[in-house]
């Protein structure tokens, strides 16, 4: 019998920690770029900064929670990247109707990465924390 989840030990290697905290370093470069209107920083840091939330998420695959989660974080640096750009080209205030502009065309990936945490915590959770059935004679 596997041990419940929530004594489930989750330990990561040095290396991807270091990665991680790289992650953070270029996020908040990009989010500086944005509020500070410094477009050509804003806008380099979103390649690193994807690139590396895509690694951590392809490396934690295996684990249903990490996966979903890093989708989300996925999804969220991918809206924010958008909207730092519809900002950055004057495409945030266009009308597109219905009372949309530019910049709620970034409501498609953060509403993504909602409905995958949805998923997960609804449907995938749930099922993780079920006791296992055993067969008895």
């Amino acid at each position: 019998m596997s041990p419940p989840s929530e004594h489930f030990v989750y330990t990561i290697p040095a290396s991807y920690r270091r990665m991680e905290n790289l992650h953070i370093l270029f996020w908040l470069l990009k989010d500086i770029g944005w509020c500070m209107i410094w477009k050509p920083l804003g806008i380099s840091m979103i390649f690193p900064t994807l690139s590396i939330a895509l690694l951590i998420t392809w490396r934690t695959r295996g684990i249903k929670a990490e996966l979903a989660h890093n989708l989300a974080i996925v999804f969220w640096i991918t809206a924010n990247s958008y909207w730092m750009i519809s900002e950055f080209v004057g495409f945030d205030a266009v009308q597109l109707g219905y009372g949309f502009t530019g910049k709620h065309l970034a409501l498609v990936p953060f509403l993504l990465g909602l409905g995958i945490l949805a998923y997960y915590y609804v449907i995938e959770k749930p099922r993780e924390t079920q006791p296992e059935q055993v067969a008895t004679l």
